[in-house]
């Protein structure tokens, strides 16, 4: 049975548990588990990390921990009960652990392992206080090691700032807000700043010293020097070497290392080095020679220096090897370290070229126990101390020293009767009172043991000798007197036996008579002479001379004038005796009762530091003065008692104020004192007002704290002495001492004025005498004591430092103990709540405002806490709002709208007071309870204070949830804010329902409260979906989720408003969406609704909706961009939605309207997801494209549209799809106009004109169309520019832009563009994005990039996409799986323009731009075989699949895909099938054999390998098989409809043979010679061919048209296609009823053998109707129609041959024909691409086929003879099949093609009809060409202007379609001066082939527009003259032309012509012309 368990809460899983059993809960060691039940040996209950999954598990697996349990019951919580730290180092290493695995992820190595080393350093520590045998000491150290690196992770990984107190985090619920800001605020800046250290040590480790002349013993001697000054700051540090350079002791390092300890911050500068002095211990000489001597002197060797400055960019321990240099002289030894510091290097030598001493320095920073925690290694190793001269910067209580330092400086000596100088060698001696030696007090430095005697160096032959060795002796207090120092002097001899001999002595006392010790300075010695032997023990017969100079007898003229003398320099460091006399008479003052009035005259005069060392005897001194003699000295005592308590205001002595207060507590023994100290003080405050000078005076009031701790302490000693005698008389004197006080702080003075002075150095100091008095008097008393002598300063100060004193008065004052008490609170609130009111109104002092409100709402948090008084802190909370709230709101908006200061510092300070003020709000306002907000509310006297409040604390709300308020990583604080605010708000909404509502509603404070809301619940640090699980659970666990309750607030407000919903309709669309757009499901099925309402109330009031529809969209766009949103909120509002409206009268448009927005947040979120990859692929364009066809034909936003237009335009330039890009921008291009309207600044674009905005388009565009290599399209928009800039007469730029135009056509001419692949790509399966599912679009491949390389990529941009390895259409499982799949394979584009690509004089160059640009359709073809297959003959049965796809734009386009909008299947016969194939292959041999004509080829082998396939072939039985499958009787009998098809066949056929006869002919002329033998191989089979094929001889019609090719280039016969063969003359009847089939093979090689079968399902091939012609390129292996090699894949066919002029034709069939076959440049053109059809116009394909084909009979009409191929240059209007068209508009302007072929000055337009051209073209270079003249009248007055192309108009789907150009507008032509036309044009009415001409006309799917991608659908609104030629310019009637009316007539005209338009287009809606300001 389960039993709930009652301590077995929690516990941490010791094994991980699989939970195989049933109900089993799977667990991973380390979990921690919450445990809800127990039963026989199994536990049931969850881990904390999931709760929501429960399970059963083993006891046996947990490790049960103790724990605290909260809610006890079904929502129990539990809480373990150990170390906090322990519990927040686990939780962190849990999060770090996830995010440490992301580190390794994201190649983050370097952070990954730092924190990795971080963690197992944690780990390490955590085990060491689990296992719990840390000392206390050691136990807080290591809790602060693993806070700090705590901290430091959560800074890296970017986690919050963990608020602590002592170690352990803190809960922000149980400590005030404003302490909880500054527990933040302090770890901010400890985190931001590290204090700076003001004391500094020194590490010096002694290594070695590196030098090859070695071999004496060493001492090396370091010190700390000031170069500044000139005098060392420390004492030395002795480190002994031995011969090796090595210490000499290595195994006690404290003799190696030394600490040079408190060096102020004023010691690390430049001027202040280390200085080394080296000494050697051997002989006399460095280099003599070894002696039986024993003797050794100390002799110089060598000295470096070094800065400390330069360790100050070091903190490690450096190694540094310093210079060594030698002395030269040593007469200047002295000062060697001097010259080095001056850079005086020259004057030495460096000991050695590799000498160094190598030593370690490192600078440590901070207290000497700080240090020892942090290198606890170091102390215990051992390290000497090396003490600075003097005491440090801070002197501490306590602290014992007694070192006296004394320097020999130098000496005189007399040579004594020697020829030479001496060697003078001192030993020193200290001895004592008894003239014995003192043992060990004699020390060169620290590091070593002091010894019995110092003996100095030895400096060769010198009787000035100059040591400056400082030695210290350490000799104890006791000792001193009595002692002295002596100094015997011996002369070294260099002789063999190295004798020292004694001929000098001298000596100082330590102490003289009166107890003052040896005064430090200089000392110059008398030198006593004596012998070797003389008897130096015997001190008191020598100390009895004199021995100093000084101290000289006047009567004593010997020893006066000896020469000889010694100086020294002594330094007392001594914290127990001293050098003053003054203090010694003090001290000594009951001996010298005479002195004492002097005395205390001279203390002031007395240094601090003697006065500190003796401060307890100086007070007992001044008290016993005053006890004996109160009426003589009380006021001199007095004044020494504040001269000493000041002298403690010193920072140096600061640390002593601890020593005086033990005094008061435990020695001071005045009880009588406090009576003489009332009065004294009292005479001072009485005499302020009066004097002149308050110097003085301010010095007592400065020392008041410590003066009424005298009085206070000496009252309870006379208390405790006589029973509490006098009390009375005690507080009367207070009393009055009091009101002396009042009096003089009531006076008004001027700020400057010196009682003013006076009154702030008072208040400075008073809050420090509340805790004295609370010793003596009740709390209640103090407290009126303070409330009255505060209250008594005058209202209208006028000292604003008199104010700020007040103000920190009160700081104070509320910091105090004093304050601490509910008792005294009550009396001090209201002075305090005044004086703060009234400086918060004024704004001024607002730092120190700040920290007394801080102080004061910490204090009742901390009351609440107890539990007691919960009365009166509810009582001082409402006395804070009344006086406080308004005025503290004011100040936080006043703050925060400031400009914030200039300067690091006060911007700082700035927001360190915006910070407390919004905490002191914080604090406020959680401390209101329900009543405090009844008052508050009914406290305001009308409704609009109410409303202003209102507005202030709203906004003062929107400020507090600014992410800048607090630092990033402060989510606590940000918590804690919004709890508080969610909670006022909540109260504060129920005023705002009842007072601004019904007729009192009022808009403002709605929107307010209505912002506030949104934009809270917005914030980050809420968005609970972005944290950590755990992070999240703890937020949930402690506030809940305060999102969704700030939303039911929002709607139970808006259901509130009633009819005032309308004031909000469409402002709060916006933000209401973009609260909906949180991923909260609570929230989000709160908020939707609200649209709802919305489109009700819009509803009722206007009918419709529309401004909901209009903001919801803009919104939409912009904020799902941001990120937001998500594909549950599009099905939740579409449901929602969509079930709110189900009964409303508006339903349909409702549906419409959610329809529309559901629709565009699909595209959005495929726009954002796309937009995630990091590359530009065609994922991302194709999204971009899909919402911007969105924006324009279904949302029609224009802005939103060209938006997406530049991102579009970005996208393809960073992927340098230069075409697209020009495309795309050609869509905004279309959307402006020529017209001076100014256009706002948008996006990159500046302010300017139309006119200049769409000139820099063109510009720009013409640019992206040249790189891309599309330059046909450039130059369209380059003629256009030099139109605009001719009609403004701006020839400049005309000339650059025809300059431009032209570079363009060398281009076209001269550069090779690469031929794209197209593939069809089928996206099927539902995890396709929208704007792709289940769709097919065509691609235009990259360059050089093939079927392969195209499926590999775009596996890769879709990489969970499965490739369907089959081409047929998927069925409907496919298109509903939940998965990708990808179709992939090659297509052939169907050109649109053929009259190009007919004629075989044009250049390919030319040619491939028209073979893949502007394709609307493609072509798949797909062999099979249908019927019974015959193995002999495979060709009898092949059928061809042909699937036609057409697309929704044409390619290239504004993307590299477009979707396909109709596919069309047909099946072509094999006879037709055949047909196709050989036609393709007749072609290929044409082309080759005219190129090779040409000398276009540079070798013969492509023509030489093509005639070999198709002759070999045809000998091997190629062209046989078909003469078996379709020439047998049994076909025809079978199939009679195939009669002409058949006939058609045997025509290609006879044709074949006859080109191959021709080109066999070339073929000779050009072979090379080792390639004959292949040649006339050739030329056999051929004979066999035809033997085979049955022809004995060519039919009449092909025998009477000669073979003709002429020789020279193919542009020669510009105007009519070469006669290879006689094309026309027996094909008239087979062609009449016989369609043409052109066809192309893109694939692979067809068969005509009955070996085929291998390859035949790879044929293609084409069925389409007639006006569609193909080109077939030659394959790179034989191409031939053999068994083994067929049409190749990429070979296009162009017009069939019967197309091709005969000379046997008349000649006006011959011209129809040709002129058919004009270029581009020679028909009437206005735009780039032709415009499809109207239904009327559409023909059939059956109806068009018969009448398209050429025709060859005589007797037939040119239209009929002459397929006339639509072109895509040509106007839909004016085809081909009008001659006199062509040739009255041959030289309008169109695309590049071949030049224009010139006419005979005197033709007219008839005659050009029935003229063939073929002559005059033969030679175009050699004819004059009519000059190029513009003329602009001429172009205004003629309606050819509108054949100009133009970008204009809209589309469906994009934005222009074209307004095309009528036959009727087409009006005449223009000859060349002086040449008139014999007939004027006949009327548009009877051209021939006018508009109504259907047989033209592409086949185009029904109502299609056109593309509005394309440069070629732009026509010409007539808004812009395009000059022309003069041959095509109406002649002027008689007179000359007009002056050209100015430019901007020109363009206002020419404007008003806009808009003509063929009505048959239909046009879309149009945009609104809001362009204008983009």
């Amino acid at each position: 049975m389960w039993i709930p368990t009652e301590h077995e809460k929690y516990g941490v899983v010791l094994a991980s548990f699989r939970g195989t059993v049933q109900h089993g809960l799977p667990l991973e060691i380390g979990d921690t588990v919450q445990i809800l039940e127990r039963c026989e040996g199994w536990y049931r209950g969850f881990i904390l990390k999931n709760p929501n999954f429960k399970g059963i598990f083993p006891t046996s697996y947990i490790h049960l921990k103790n724990a605290h349990v909260k809610n006890k019951g079904q929502f129990e919580t539990v809480i373990p009960v150990e170390d906090s730290v322990i519990t927040e180092m686990t939780s962190t290493l849990r999060d770090w652990g996830a995010m440490w695995k992301q580190l390794y992820v994201k190649n983050e190595g370097d952070l990954f392992h730092r924190l990795w080393h971080v963690m197992n350093e944690i780990l390490d520590l955590r085990r060491q206080v689990l296992v719990g045998h840390l000392t206390h000491d050691r136990m807080r150290d290591v809790k602060q090691h693993i806070t700090a690196r705590l901290d430091w992770g959560n800074e890296q990984l970017g986690l919050d700032l963990v608020p602590r107190r002592e170690f352990s985090m803190v809960d922000p619920d149980e400590i005030s807000v404003t302490e909880l800001y500054r527990l933040m605020e302090h770890r901010h800046r400890k985190k931001e700043t590290p204090a700076a250290a003001s004391t500094h040590h020194l590490f010096v480790h002694v290594k070695s010293l590196m030098s090859a002349n070695l071999g004496e013993e060493l001492e090396v001697f370091f010190h700390i020097y000031d170069g500044r000054e000139n005098r060392p700051l420390s004492e030395r540090f002795f480190v002994k070497l031995n011969k090796s350079g090595l210490p000499k002791s290595p195994e006690k390092t404290e003799r190696q290392c030394t600490l040079f300890v408190d060096l102020g911050s004023s010691d690390l500068r430049k001027d202040v080095y280390i200085v080394v002095h080296i000494i050697r211990i051997g002989r006399m000489g460095a280099g003599e020679k070894k002696n039986l001597c024993s003797v050794q002197y100390r002799r110089p060797f060598g000295c470096a220096v070094v800065s400390i400055a330069d360790l100050l960019t070091a903190d490690s321990k450096d190694d540094h090897l310093l210079k060594v240099y030698a002395c030269n002289t040593e007469s200047e030894w002295h000062q060697i370290h001097e010259n080095l510091i001056k850079k005086a290097n020259s004057r030495y030598n460096l000991s050695g070229s590799n000498t160094g001493l190598a030593v370690a320095l490192q600078l440590l920073h901070g207290d000497i126990e700080q240090l020892r925690r942090e290198y606890m290694v170091l102390f215990t190793r051992g390290v000497s101390i090396t003490r600075k001269l003097g005491f440090s910067d801070v002197i501490m209580p306590g602290e014992m020293r007694n070192d006296l330092y004394i320097t020999l400086e130098r000496g005189e000596f007399e040579k004594g009767g020697k020829s030479v100088a001496r060697n003078v060698e001192i030993t020193v001696y200290v001895l004592d009172i008894d003239g014995l030696i003192l043992k060990t007090h004699v020390a060169a430095g620290s590091g070593e043991p002091g010894g019995d005697e110092y003996h100095s160096l030895v400096l060769y032959h010198n009787n000035s000798p100059r040591w400056a060795e400082q030695i210290k002796l350490p000799i104890p207090v006791d000792m001193f007197r009595g002692s002295h120092v002596r100094f015997e002097f011996r002369h070294c001899s260099t002789k063999d036996k190295g004798e020292k001999k004694l001929f000098g002595y001298s000596f100082v006392p330590l102490m003289q008579e009166d107890g003052r010790t040896l005064p430090d300075g200089t000392h110059e010695l008398i030198i006593h002479k004596c012998e070797e032997n003389t008897n130096l023990a015997d001190c008191p017969r020598y100390l009895k001379l004199p021995f100093s100079k000084v101290n000289l007898p006047s009567n004593n003229q010997t020893l006066k004038g000896t020469k000889e003398s010694f100086w020294i320099t002594s330094f007392l460091c001594s914290t127990k005796l001293t050098q003053n006399g003054d203090m010694l008479d003090l001290l000594k003052w009951r001996a010298h009762p005479e002195r004492i009035n002097d005395s205390l005259s001279k203390l002031k005069e007395i240094d601090g530091s003697e006065i500190v060392k003796f401060l307890q005897d100086t007070l007992d001194t001044l008290f016993g003065i005053l006890d004996e003699s109160s009426q003589r000295y009380g006021l001199k005592v007095f004044d020494s008692l504040v001269h000493i308590i000041n002298l403690l205001q010193d920072s140096k002595f600061q640390h002593f104020k601890p020593v005086m207060d033990t005094y008061i507590e435990s020695h001071f023994a005045g009880a009588l004192s406090y009576r003489d100290l009332i009065k004294v003080l009292k005479w001072y405050v009485d005499r302020i007002v009066d004097a002149e000078h308050q110097d003085h005076i301010q010095q007592v009031l400065k020392a008041s704290e410590y003066i009424f701790k005298y009085i206070i302490q000496s009252r309870r000693l006379f208390s405790l002495a006589t029973g509490g005698q006098n009390e009375e008389e005690f507080r009367v004197c207070i009393h009055e001492l009091f009101m002396s006080i009042r009096f003089f702080l009531s006076q008004e003075n001027k700020s400057t004025s010196p009682v003013a002075q006076t009154q702030a150095v008072f208040l400075r100091t008073f809050p420090a005498v509340y805790g004295e008095l609370l010793k003596i008097f009740t709390v209640r008393e103090v407290a009126g004591f303070v409330r009255e002598t505060l209250g008594s300063l005058p209202t209208a100060v006028h000292a604003d430092c008199l104010e700020a004193v007040k103000l920190q008065c009160i700081a104070k004052t509320v910091e105090s103990q004093l304050y601490t008490n509910p008792e005294s609170r009550c009396i001090l609130l209201p002075v305090v709540l005044r004086v703060l009111q009234a400086h918060m109104q004024e704004q001024r002092d607002l730092v120190m405002c700040a920290r007394i409100l801080t102080s004061m709402l910490s204090l009742i948090k901390k009351e609440e806490e107890n539990g007691t008084a919960e009365p009166v802190v509810s009582e001082e909370v409402e006395l804070i709002v009344e006086s406080l709230l308004g005025v503290l709101l004011r100040t936080i908006l006043e703050i925060s709208n400031r400009p914030q200061p200039a300067g690091p510092t006060m911007r700082l300070q700035f927001q360190d007071v915006t910070g407390e003020f919004v905490a002191c709000l914080l604090a406020l306002l959680r401390q209101m309870s329900d009543r405090h907000y009844q008052q508050l509310l009914q406290a305001f006297s009308s409704k609009d204070n109410l409303r202003d409040f209102l507005l202030q604390i709203f906004t003062v709300f929107r400020i507090l949830i600014r992410p800048e308020m607090f630092s990033k990583d402060w989510t606590v604080m940000r918590l804690v804010t919004n709890n508080v605010i969610i909670t006022t708000v909540l109260y504060l909404s129920e005023a705002l329902r009842k007072n601004f509502l019904n007729d009192k509603f009022d808009y403002k404070v709605w929107d307010s409260y209505f912002y506030l809301s949104v934009i809270f619940i917005n914030q980050p640090c809420l968005q609970l979906e972005s944290f950590s699980p755990s992070k999240r659970k703890r937020i949930l666990e402690k506030y809940g989720d305060m999102r969704v309750m700030m939303g039911c607030e929002i709607f139970s407000m808006w259901q509130n408003l009633g009819e005032h919903k309308l004031n909000f309709i469409p402002a709060m669309i916006g933000p209401f969406l973009e609260v909906t757009l949180v991923p909260q499901p609570d929230l989000r099925n709160v908020m939707i609704p609200i649209f709802h309402d919305m489109m009700d109330w819009e509803q009722r009031r206007s009918g419709n909706f529309k401004q909901v529809e209009a903001k919801l969209i803009d919104k939409l766009d912009s904020l799902m961009s941001e990120g937001k949103g998500d594909e549950t909120y599009r099905e939740l509002f579409n449901s929602i939605l969509l079930k709110k409206i189900e009964r409303e009268t508006w339903r349909e448009s409702g549906i419409s309207l959610i329809a529309t927005v559901t629709r565009l947040m699909e595209r959005l979120l495929d726009y954002r997801d796309c937009m995630k990859l990091g590359e530009v692929d065609g994922k991302k364009i194709g999204c971009t494209v899909s919402l911007l066809n969105f924006y324009k034909t279904e949302l029609n936003k224009e802005e939103m549209y060209i938006r997406y237009i530049h991102k579009l335009y970005d996208l393809h330039f960073k992927a340098q799809n230069y075409t697209e890009a020009s495309y795309t921008l050609l869509l905004y291009d279309e959307l402006l106009e020529w017209s001076e309207r100014p256009l706002r600044e948008f996006l990159n674009y500046p302010m300017q004109s139309e006119w200049q905005r769409k000139e820099y388009l063109h510009l720009t565009i013409v640019q992206n169309f040249d790189r891309g290599k599309c330059w046909e399209n450039g130059i369209i928009l380059c003629r256009e520019l030099a139109d605009q800039y001719e009609s403004y007469y701006d020839y400049r730029n005309l000339s650059k832009m025809r300059m431009m135009e032209a570079s363009l056509y060398d281009k076209i001419m001269d550069q090779q563009r690469l031929e794209p692949e197209f593939f069809r790509v089928g996206f099927y399966g539902k995890k396709f994005p929208f704007f792709l599912r289940n769709k097919e679009f065509v691609c235009r491949g990259h360059d050089y990039e093939r079927l392969e390389a195209f499926q590999q990529r775009m596996l890769n941009e879709f990489p969970h996409a499965i490739a369907m390895q089959h081409v047929n259409q998927p069925d409907q499982t496919i298109y509903q799986a939940d998965a990708q799949y990808l179709q992939i394979y090659a297509v052939t584009p169907i050109p649109e323009s053929q009259d190009v690509l007919q004629r075989d004089g044009v250049p390919d160059n030319i040619k491939s731009f028209y073979k893949f640009n502007h394709i609307w359709r493609f072509r798949y073809d797909r062999p099979f075989h249908k019927g019974t297959k015959d193995k002999e003959n495979e060709f009898k049965s092949l059928w061809v699949e042909r699937t036609t796809l057409t697309l929704v734009q044409s390619l290239p386009g504004i993307s590299r895909w477009f979707e396909v909008d109709k596919r069309e299947l047909v099946e072509v016969s094999p006879l037709e099938n055949a047909i196709e194939v050989i036609e393709n292959k007749n072609l290929q041999l044409r082309t080759l054999i005219t190129q090779c004509q040409s000398r276009q080829m540079q070798n013969i082998n492509p023509l030489t390998m093509c005639l070999n396939g198709v002759i070999d072939a045809a000998v091997n039985g190629g062209l046989a098989r078909y003469q078996e499958a379709f020439f047998v009787k049994d076909y025809v009998m079978n199939h009679p409809e195939d009669g002409e098809k058949i006939g058609r066949l045997r025509e290609l056929m006879f044709e074949q043979a006859h080109i191959l006869e021709y080109g066999l002919t070339v073929h000779e002329k050009f072979v090379p010679q080792d390639m004959r033998p292949l040649h006339k191989k050739l030329v056999d089979q051929f004979h066999l061919m035809k033997s085979s094929l049955g022809i004995q001889e060519f039919p009449a019609y092909v025998r009477a048209s000669p073979v003709h090719f002429t020789n020279g280039s193919p542009r020669t016969c510009r105007n009519s296609v070469p006669n290879i063969i006689s094309p026309d003359g027996g094909r008239g009847v087979a062609r009449r009823s016989l369609p043409s089939y052109p066809a192309v093979n893109r694939y692979s090689s067809s068969s005509l053998s009955s070996q085929a079968s291998n390859e035949v399902s790879n044929i293609t091939g084409q069925s389409e109707s007639s006006d569609e012609v193909f080109n077939m390129q030659p394959s790179p292996s034989t191409s031939s129609l053999s068994s083994n090699h067929s049409a190749s894949p990429n070979v296009t066919s162009s017009a069939p041959s019967s197309a091709r002029g005969s000379p046997q034709m008349a000649e006006k069939h011959k011209h129809s024909r040709e002129n058919a076959c004009l270029s581009p440049r020679d028909r009437p053109v206005s735009a780039i691409f032709p415009n499809p059809m109207d239904p009327a116009q559409r023909a059939a394909p059956h109806q068009i086929g018969d009448a398209t084909l050429p025709r060859s009979d005589p007797n037939l009409s040119a239209p009929d003879k002459v397929r006339p191929t639509p072109s895509s240059w040509s106007l839909d209007s004016v085809k081909e099949g009008a001659p006199s068209f062509s040739d009255s508009f041959g030289k309008m302007l169109c695309p590049p093609v071949p030049p224009r072929p010139p006419y005979s000055a005197g033709s007219s337009a008839k005659n050009m009809r029935s003229q063939s051209p073929v002559s005059a073209s033969r030679s175009p270079q050699k004819t004059t060409v009519p000059p190029f003249t513009p003329s602009p009248t001429e172009c205004q007055s003629t309606s050819l202007v509108s054949n100009s192309p133009v970008l204009s108009g809209s589309y469906s789907s994009g934005i222009s379609s074209l307004s095309r150009c009528s036959v009727s507008e087409a009006s005449g032509t223009e000859l060349p001066a002086g040449d008139h036309p014999a007939h004027p044009l006949p009327p548009p009415s009877t051209l021939p082939n006018s508009v109504s001409s259907s047989s033209d006309e592409p086949i185009r799917r029904e109502n299609k527009t056109p593309p509005p991608y394309s440069v070629y659908e732009r026509n010409n609104p007539r808004s812009r003259p395009v000059p022309l030629p003069h041959s095509l310019s109406i002649p002027p009637q008689a007179d000359p032309p007009a002056l050209p009316p100015k430019p901007h007539q020109l363009r206002t005209g020419s404007m008003k012509l806009d808009g003509t338009s063929d009505p048959r287009v239909p046009r879309p809606r149009p945009l609104p012309r809001k362009v204008s300001q983009l």
